[in-house]
């Protein structure tokens, strides 16, 4: 497995939190620190409660860590992080692709071949994107990717690849002072704090793997005293929110072209799938026209670049979720739902322009 995650996002605290879980359980963790010294890890340990079962490998080169597992043959072997390892048999330095490639199909070879359960941790770019050669994800049977904004709380957990599972299925997690604690309902968490009858905010119904969870959609539209307006989008990709806004200035009559437009996903959520189109225009509108998204009403659906709403999966899932907080009217595209729950109302027009009207946005 390859857990990918920035630089002080809380691998380090996660994968001694899961070594905790299976040394209670009785099962031996091998934990390998090539990037911090003992001492900070066992600190750390102690801050986390993690004891029982784990012993320590302050080392970079891999044929030590390699007759070291051999050896022990623990449960679990972590090695955090792969791009500290080292082949002294191959030239050039930690990190590179040569070392990565070969540490890597090293590690491999003792995992399938002694059955040792392997966990990689990785570096990500500037980008986002796993450091390193694109075959350290080929070679490995999952790919976990640690998300969330350091000065956020929530920690997202979400698989990007699965050998033996289903992909894009996630964990949500709160950082605290003794580490990473499970959250079992995000929607409630990620919409406290959250100021109702506001222009500039709808509440979209967010599906994650087959989980779905209330995520707060925030817009902020203000006139531009530069030649190029700003566009900035944080949780959403940008690229998303300029279609949107073209949208609603081909099909909507509404103008962004002085104005700067700042979009957000409340809480440090990163969603990515289409159903976030219908609420970042609802969202974006009532910004534009300083009309707040009429009361209790949640949002999903894909936009076309005619201004027709499409559906997306799962609208029963994600109804049952509304209702649960407290909800009472959704808006989705018509035709994808076979039955709507009792506690809400369901909306489904088929142009954006009637949903803006239908939502108080048009006022």
């Amino acid at each position: 497995m390859l857990l990918a995650g920035e630089p002080g996002i809380g691998k380090s605290t996660l994968l001694l939190q899961v070594a905790a879980a299976l040394g209670k359980r009785g099962s031996s963790v091998l934990y390998v620190c090539g990037e911090e010294s003992a001492e900070q890890v066992k600190l750390r340990a102690g801050r986390v409660g993690a004891s029982e079962g784990i012993s320590l490998l302050p080392e970079t080169d891999i044929a030590v860590v390699e007759s070291t597992a051999l050896a022990e043959r623990p449960g679990l072997l972590i090695v955090d992080s792969v791009q500290t390892m080292a082949d002294s048999e191959l030239s050039g330095v930690p990190g590179s692709v040569g070392q990565v490639r070969a540490c890597a199909a090293r590690l491999m070879s003792v995992a399938k071949r002694e059955g040792i359960t392997v966990l990689l941790v990785g570096h990500v770019t500037k980008e986002g994107v796993i450091a390193g050669p694109r075959v350290l994800e080929h070679l490995v049977d999952t790919v976990l990717s640690f998300e969330g904004e350091r000065d956020h709380t929530l920690r997202i957990v979400r698989a990007t690849k699965n050998r033996f599972g289903s992909v894009s299925e996630i964990g949500i997690f709160e950082m605290e002072e003794a580490g990473l604690r499970a959250v079992g309902q995000a929607s409630g968490t990620l919409l406290a704090g959250r100021t109702e009858d506001v222009a500039g905010s709808c509440v979209m119904v967010a599906l994650e793997g087959s989980r779905p969870i209330l995520v707060e959609v925030q817009a902020l539209v203000t006139p531009s005293y530069l030649q190029m307006p700003r566009r900035l989008a944080t949780g959403i990709d940008t690229s998303r929110m300029l279609q949107v806004l073209a949208v609603l200035e081909r099909r909507a009559g509404l103008a962004f072209g002085q104005h700067d437009v700042y979009v957000s996903i409340a809480g440090g959520v990163r969603i990515a799938e289409p159903g976030i189109d219908l609420p970042l225009a609802l969202a974006l509108a009532s910004a534009r026209t300083d009309h707040p998204v009429s009361s209790g009403v949640v949002a999903f659906g894909e936009l076309g670049l005619t201004g027709e709403l499409r559906g997306v999966r799962q609208a029963e899932a994600r109804l049952r979720e509304a209702v649960r907080l407290g909800f009472t009217t959704a808006v989705f595209a018509p035709g994808r739902t076979r039955e709507v729950p009792d506690g809400i109302t369901a909306m489904q027009p088929r142009l954006v322009g009637d949903a803006l009207a239908g939502t108080g946005v048009r006022g």
